[in-house]
């Protein structure tokens, strides 16, 4: 695979306009298309370019000669940005990660597939990031920590060394989580928040430090039922 590669950003929002801008900008590929899901298409083009039904885009651009990015928020716990990227992969497309040049990312750090790491985010040795993460702006990860697939960090998120992020995490503004620590699968984490234990999964844990609410973390997301598998 080449250094630049041609991609269709799998989004029409927010998240998409954000994809393209990064991408066109400060990296060598090339956004040729957008694509959404028939049922939920509104527009035919944005920034001058296609938006195509997601059901067509591998009759359009074959994945032999096309990369895909997914470019969704943190929508339903992740797991709207994880089934488009599972379906992604089964049309036959490699999934490219952007990483800010102005992000510090040590020599033997390791990345999934479709990340989105922003700028000012700073990744220690041996840190290991999985698939479909988001790595919003200014965050720290400490050595040896491992973040599952399909986590969404918020800005200035600290996570200290070897720590273990469960897959499907969101983590809100400035939450903290100390050494040698375990955040469950399916966890929120509130803005500020700071953790001092292993948490439990599918919880809201909130406050210095953090505990967690009787609420579950789907539904705080307002997670489908069809998506909570």
């Amino acid at each position: 695979m080449s250094s630049a590669e041609k991609i269709v950003v799998v989004g029409d929002g927010e998240s998409a306009e954000i994809a393209y801008e990064y991408f066109t900008h400060d990296s060598p590929h090339q956004v040729v298309a957008f694509s959404a899901e028939a049922a939920y298409l509104k527009k035919t083009e944005l920034f001058g370019l296609p938006v195509i039904p997601f059901e067509e885009i591998e009759s359009r651009y074959d994945p032999r000669e096309f990369r895909a990015h997914v470019a969704i928020s943190s929508t339903f716990l992740n797991r709207l940005r994880a089934r488009l990227f599972r379906e992604t992969k089964k049309k036959g497309y490699q999934c490219v990660s952007y990483v800010s040049s102005h992000a510090f990312v040590w020599r033997n750090v390791q990345l999934g597939e479709n990340c989105f790491i922003f700028e000012n985010n700073v990744l220690q040795h041996q840190v290991t990031v999985g698939d479909n993460v988001v790595l919003w702006s200014g965050n720290h990860l400490g050595h040896r920590t491992r973040i599952g697939n399909h986590v969404f960090a918020s800005s200035h998120v600290v996570i200290s060394g070897y720590c273990e992020i469960g897959d499907y995490t969101f983590m809100g503004v400035n939450s903290s989580v100390g050494d040698n620590l375990r955040v469950a699968q399916d966890d929120v984490i509130g803005a500020g928040a700071v953790v001092v234990k292993n948490t439990e999964p599918r919880r809201v844990y909130v406050g210095n430090p953090a505990k967690a609410l009787e609420k579950d973390s789907f539904d705080t997301f307002k997670v489908p039922e069809i998506l909570r598998s």
